[in-house]
């Protein structure tokens, strides 16, 4: 499901079931074309958003992102064998001759850092869970596939995906922040059939990590 109306998907979308399930109580920060709409994910990516009722809510969110405390973590199966765990940092901007891609520049760019762990190898693939510091269009798979090691699935970055395959292996797993009341709280997500399916196509291939 695409996340807010844009060219091609005007109706359909996250904002659109929001505005018709709580009305005009969103957050109205990011314009009315994103109410409520504190960080965003990927048609194709699976897993948890924020999304914020009111402005003074959406207000201290926005802060937590900026200032990196507010926690997201990722999981994800990318091509190829990683051996070890790293840090992507590298500035990410729009793509000079495709404008709906965005690439690895030092032209009109936006720091971006990715952190990455390996949680399991097998024969071509690896299973990474990965945490990040920024919050760029595209990051996680920008930066995965510019050091070689696409996310599965990935139709723009990667190499596709088999046709069983209904989207990117890649899953908003947790995201912890402090509540407005001043609460620190934390949500996990279960990963989706498809991503758990290609997990037990994997496991024959395990490696030792």
């Amino acid at each position: 499901m695409v996340v807010h109306p844009a060219p091609g998907h005007y109706s359909g979308t996250l904002v659109n079931a929001l505005m018709y399930h709580c009305g005009d109580s969103l957050s109205g920060i990011n314009g009315v074309i994103r109410p409520g709409i504190v960080h965003r994910i990927d048609r194709d990516t699976s897993g948890l958003l924020i999304v914020a009722k009111n402005d003074s809510a959406h207000n201290v969110l926005a802060e937590q992102i900026k200032e990196h405390s507010f926690t997201r973590e990722y999981m994800a199966v990318v091509q190829g064998v990683i051996k070890e765990n790293g840090t992507v940092d590298a500035p990410i901007g729009r793509h000079r001759t495709d404008r709906k891609k965005m690439c690895v520049t030092y032209e009109n760019s936006r720091e971006a850092v990715t952190h990455y762990y390996i949680q399991q190898t097998y024969r071509n693939n690896t299973l990474i869970r990965l945490r990040l510091e920024t919050g760029r269009t595209h990051q996680i798979r920008v930066h995965m596939s510019y050091i070689g090691h696409p996310v599965t699935g990935d139709e723009v970055y990667g190499n596709g995906s088999p046709k069983w395959l209904c989207g990117q292996c890649l899953h908003a797993k947790k995201i912890g922040f402090v509540h407005p009341n001043g609460q620190y709280m934390e949500f996990d997500s279960e990963l989706p059939e498809y991503f758990t399916k290609l997990l037990k196509n994997l496991e024959t291939q395990k490696t030792d990590i």
